[in-house]
Formats: structure tokens, C-alpha cells, sequence
């Protein structure tokens, strides 16, 4: 008997020519030949809790079927949920396109890189670590698959040699037809091989079965029965095939067409005159899907080039985002928030040929990534820089409780006005510590002040005295009988070195006895004020003018304050508010070191103006 492994198989028996072209995805993965078809199972209507123990369970069980049987619709059921739950809680804008768990990157969730809370962080970290789970047992079983093909060659070839052995052999049919029986029961059962093996090895199976038949003197009621079995069977292979036609999903219904064809090679041969119709009416089957399946995906391929060149100009406006140079967190969230939006118009742009895809993802990921490694990065120094700056806020806060109990009021005034000064200059700590050292730092400053003030509390007595004769010489003002400009202009003189002689009156009088004495001068002696007279009442003018200026600055910092303090209590409401909180408690602590500030140079200036 001839040897030879390539011999020329009967046209009933060739393989159909099925076109390699593989479903768009988005990445390469192998499917486990056990993986059942259209057993796609609903789970939208379940919480995020109940998916995750679903698919928990899955895990935890043996039957790996089951597993890939529902691991990609929990996957698409738990981001879509996901997305609802954000949306509901305002973490999320809603859009009008929904996206399935496919269409998603793997791993892609930049909110997760954002400043801002988010409740949904640790049951999405809870599903990823399961999902990686999936995709590492997933991957373990293909190897263990393409092993077992590697073991069902041999397992094949060694039948292969039985067969041919068989078909030599010159023992009687009674002994031969049994072992021909065991080693087509055991070839069925060895299971699939490499693809790339499968033609060869099934040319030369089927040929050494044809030669069985055709050398070996069977007997005529086997033969017939087993052809009668064979053209059953394909009957209804055909029958499959030819429903696919229906099918809506084109993909999947190639998918399962392959599928058949695997079926049909594992069976014999039937008689010769039903061995062309029954072949040319499942090829007739099969170039229907063939050629539905090829006009698909001619007519993806525009929208593949469409879909690349979007999404290349996605990668690009990232990485120019990447690389844009970022100094404060406002621009941080501005830029994180473009981020987010090119990430959904990304999800909303369909599939680039095999070949692009995986590549412009990669491209896109690594941008993505590169902006939120450096958004840690910069966050992290921040922290850092905002614990220095606590630190040289608690040692002013030191050096200002040294000095609250000094009494050498005015060097000491000087040292606290510049211990304010510094204090103003170190950026903002963190907002759980802001309060608590502004605090203790203005308890000192106030210590001290309050002293410094009490202690001028026994001139109270000499200031009323002293207001009591402006008063009278007000009133003096008032009675004086104007005869002569001589005279005028002498009195004039008279009465404001008497006044300027008085020395200091209670603070809350002061502007309102000065306006009196101002009015009951020009009332008495308007039209003989020399020049001098009129530029000492200019530069007092000038004077009040000053000080208005910083208590009309100062109250202006107050209500700042209160606005900002105000609309903190609305936006801590919000989850999503962290980042705005940081900036307002930014803006507070440096309006009231202004606040201090302005105040001791009101103080100062009423010090050194005191006397008229």
C-alpha cells in the first residue's frame, strides 16, 4: 500500500475555502472552542453588588464554560450600570450613545486618577481585580487548549498509522471492521488539533478511510447502514447551514459556519450517488454566508479609515495636552476635564481595521497615562510643599506666642507686623490643618495687641477731660464776635493753638469733635483763613482720606470671607468638590492674613495720627 501522507481526496470530502479574516477586536484573543453559541445572558437589570458576587462566583467555580459563557456580558452590564449609578450621583454627564464593555479600553477609568471623590472607586477596583482574574485563568486555559490540540495531533497521527496499518492488513472482516469502528470511535473523541494542521491531517485520515472501504471487502449491509448514518448526519449539517442565511449578526453567524465545517470533516463518507448533491448543497450554504460575510466587511472598511483617522487626531490632542507645562490645580482639573471628554468621544468613535486598532489604543493609553503619571506626580509634591509650608507656619506661630507677653510695645509691634508679613508670603497648608494653625497664630497676634491696648486704659480719663474742653472751646468759637480782619485772623490763630494744646480724646469721638471744631472755624472764620490755615485743613483731609481708604479695604476683605466661607458650606455637599474646597481654603487663608494685616495698619496709622 502506498505511503503517501498528500493524496488526492474525492470532491465530496474537500474542506471549504473559508477566508481568514478574522472579527474586528480589540485585541487579539483566542476563544476556547467550548465556548457555547448565542447564550448571550441579560444582566442589566442587576446592582453592581450582585455582579460582582455573579461573576465572583463564576470565578470560584470549575466550570469554565459557564465562566466564558457570561464573563463579557457581566463585564458590559456591570460599565453600563456603573455609568447609570454616576450619572444618577452627578459624578457624570450623560450622553446620548451608549457604550458597550467591547467598545471600552481595558482598565480605562481616568476619574480615577482625578483629585475629586469617588464613591464608585472601590467596587470598579473590586470588578477589575475580578476581570484580570478572568483574563489570567482565561489565558492559562487557551494555553492549556493549544497543548491539548499539540497532544491530539500525535494522538491523531498515531490513529492515522493504526488506520493504514488496518488497511494492509489481510485479516479477516470480522476482526477488521470492529478495530476500524475503535479507531473512528477514538479519533471523534481525541478532539480538535492546530489549525494549521487540521487540512493535512484530515486529507490523509479520510484517505486511509476511503481506502478502507474501497480495499477492504466489507460487508455490503455495514457499508450501507454506516453510509445511511453519515448522509443523515450531513443532511442536517446542511439544514444548520443554510438557516445561517437568516441570521442578522453576519459575524456570528461565519463563526458558526466554521463550526460545521469542523463537524462535517469529523464524519464518513456516503454512498456515491448522494456524495455530490449532499456536498454541493452545503457549499451552496456556505458561499451564501461566505459572500454575506465578505460584503460586510468590504463595507466596514471605509468607516475603519474614518474610525483611525479620529481616533489618531484624539491621540494627538492628548499627547499635546501631556505635554502642556502645568504649575497650579486649576489648570490641573481644566485639563483633567478635557482629558474625561476626549476619553468619551474616544468610546464613541466605532472600531479601525485589525491591523490600526490595537495600535492607535496603545498610542492613546500611553498618552492618557503619561498625563496622569505626571498629575500624581504633582500632587504628591504638592502635599509635600504644603506640609513645609505648615511647618513654617507652626514656627511663626512659635516665635509670635514668645513675644504676645512682651511689653516693650512698639518694638514688639514692629517684630508681630513682620512675623504677619512672612506669614502672608508661605503658600496655603492643607484644609484640614489651615484653620486650626490660623488660629492659633492669630491668637497670639491678638494676645498681644489686646495687652498693648489695655494698656493705654488709664488715659481714659485724661481723653474725656480733654474732650470736654474741645467742646467748650467749640462752644467759645461759636459766642466770639468777629469787628476786625486783624483781629479775625489773631483770634483764628489763638483758637487752633488752644485746640492742638488739648492732646488726645476718647477714639470714637475723635472724627466727630474734629468735624465740629472744622465746621465752627469756617462758620466764624471762613472768609479769613490765610493760605496756611487752608493747607493744614487739605492735609487733614488727606489724612482721613487714608484712613478710610484701608477700613474701606478692610471691611471689603471681611465680606470676601464670608462669601467664601458661605459657599464652602455649599459645596461640601458635593462629592465631587474636593479640588474647588482646596482652592477656596487657599483664598481664605490668604485674605485673612491680608485681614490682619490691614488691621494693625489701621491700628498704626490711628497710633501716629493720634495727636492733631
Amino acid at each position: 500500500m502506498s505511503e503517501d501522507l498528500n493524496p488526492v481526496v474525492p470532491a465530496e470530502e474537500q474542506p471549504v475555502e473559508i477566508k481568514e479574516e478574522a472579527v474586528v477586536e480589540t485585541a487579539a484573543e483566542s476563544v476556547p472552542e467550548t465556548e457555547p453559541e448565542n447564550t448571550k445572558t441579560d444582566f442589566s437589570n442587576k446592582g453592581l453588588k450582585e455582579i460582582v458576587d455573579i461573576f465572583k462566583e463564576l470565578l470560584d467555580g470549575e466550570n469554565m464554560q459557564q465562566l466564558y459563557k457570561h464573563a463579557e456580558a457581566l463585564k458590559a452590564a456591570f460599565y453600563k450600570n456603573l455609568r447609570k449609578e454616576k450619572i444618577a450621583s452627578g459624578l457624570e454627564q450623560p450622553v446620548e450613545t451608549e457604550v458597550t464593555a467591547e467598545e471600552a479600553p481595558e482598565g480605562e477609568q481616568p476619574a480615577e486618577e482625578t483629585v475629586s471623590y469617588n464613591p464608585f472607586a472601590e467596587i470598579e477596583r473590586g470588578f477589575k481585580d475580578l476581570y484580570s482574574q478572568y483574563r489570567t485563568r482565561r489565558a492559562a486555559f487557551n494555553q492549556e487548549i493549544e497543548k491539548q490540540k499539540e497532544e491530539n495531533l500525535q494522538t491523531k497521527l498515531g490513529l492515522i498509522d493504526e488506520l493504514k496499518a488496518l488497511v494492509e492488513a489481510s485479516e479477516d472482516l470480522k476482526e477488521t471492521f470492529p478495530k476500524f469502528r475503535d479507531i473512528q470511535g477514538r479519533w471523534r473523541a481525541a478532539g480538535p488539533v492546530p489549525q494549521n494542521k487540521v487540512k493535512d491531517l484530515y486529507d490523509t485520515y479520510q484517505h486511509y478511510v476511503e481506502k478502507f472501504y474501497d480495499y477492504v471487502k466489507i460487508n455490503k449491509e455495514f457499508r450501507d447502514l454506516d453510509f445511511k448514518k453519515n448522509l443523515e448526519a450531513k443532511e442536517k449539517l446542511c439544514a444548520r447551514a443554510e438557516a445561517l442565511a437568516e441570521e442578522e449578526d453576519v459575524v456570528g453567524a461565519f463563526r458558526t459556519l466554521q463550526k460545521l465545517h469542523e463537524q462535517w470533516k469529523e464524519l464518513g463518507p456516503v454512498s456515491k450517488e448522494f456524495r455530490d448533491s449532499i456536498w454541493d448543497r452545503f457549499r451552496a450554504a456556505t458561499a451564501v454566508i461566505n459572500k454575506k460575510h465578505q460584503a460586510f466587511f468590504e463595507s466596514q472598511k471605509g468607516n475603519q479609515k474614518e474610525n483611525f483617522d479620529a481616533k489618531t487626531a484624539l491621540c494627538e490632542k492628548v499627547e499635546e495636552i501631556a505635554k502642556t507645562e502645568i504649575t497650579d490645580s486649576t489648570l490641573w482639573n481644566k485639563l483633567t476635564k478635557e482629558i474625561e471628554a476626549i476619553q468619551k468621544e474616544w468610546k464613541k468613535i466605532g472600531f479601525a481595521s485589525k491591523k490600526e486598532n490595537q495600535k492607535v489604543y496603545d498610542r492613546f493609553r500611553a498618552a492618557c497615562d503619561a498625563f496622569f503619571a505626571r498629575k500624581r506626580d504633582y500632587y504628591a509634591d504638592f502635599k509635600n510643599q504644603m506640609q513645609d509650608n505648615l511647618s513654617r507656619k507652626i514656627e511663626l506661630c512659635e516665635k509670635a506666642e514668645a513675644l504676645k507677653d512682651s511689653t516693650d510695645w512698639k518694638k514688639t509691634s514692629e517684630a508681630f507686623i513682620e512675623l504677619q508679613k512672612k506669614w502672608k508670603e508661605i503658600g496655603p497648608v492643607s484644609r484640614k490643618k489651615s484653620e486650626q494653625v490660623w488660629k492659633r497664630f492669630r491668637a497670639a497676634c491678638d494676645a498681644f495687641f489686646d495687652s498693648r491696648d489695655k494698656n493705654a486704659g488709664g488715659q481714659n480719663a485724661e481723653q474725656a477731660a480733654n474732650l470736654e474742653k474741645k467742646r467748650q472751646l467749640i462752644d467759645e468759637i461759636r459766642a466770639f464776635a468777629v469787628e476786625g480782619k486783624e483781629e479775625a485772623r489773631e483770634a483764628l490763630r489763638d483758637f487752633q493753638e488752644r485746640w492742638n494744646a488739648i492732646g488726645f480724646v476718647p477714639f470714637k469721638e475723635k472724627a466727630r469733635i474734629q468735624d465740629a471744631f472744622r465746621k465752627a472755624i469756617s462758620e466764624k472764620f471762613g472768609e479769613f483763613r490765610d493760605g496756611a490755615s487752608r493747607y493744614a485743613g487739605k492735609a487733614e483731609r488727606a489724612v482721613r482720606s487714608e484712613r478710610d481708604r484701608l477700613v474701606q479695604k478692610f471691611m471689603k476683605k471681611e465680606q470676601e470671607i464670608a462669601t467664601w466661607e458661605n459657599n464652602m458650606g455649599f459645596f461640601s455637599q458635593s462629592k465631587n468638590a474636593e479640588a474647588l474646597l482646596e482652592e477656596l481654603n487657599k483664598k481664605i487663608d490668604i485674605a485673612r492674613e491680608e485681614l490682619a494685616r490691614l488691621e494693625e495698619e489701621i491700628k498704626e496709622f490711628d497710633r501716629q495720627h493720634e495727636q492733631e
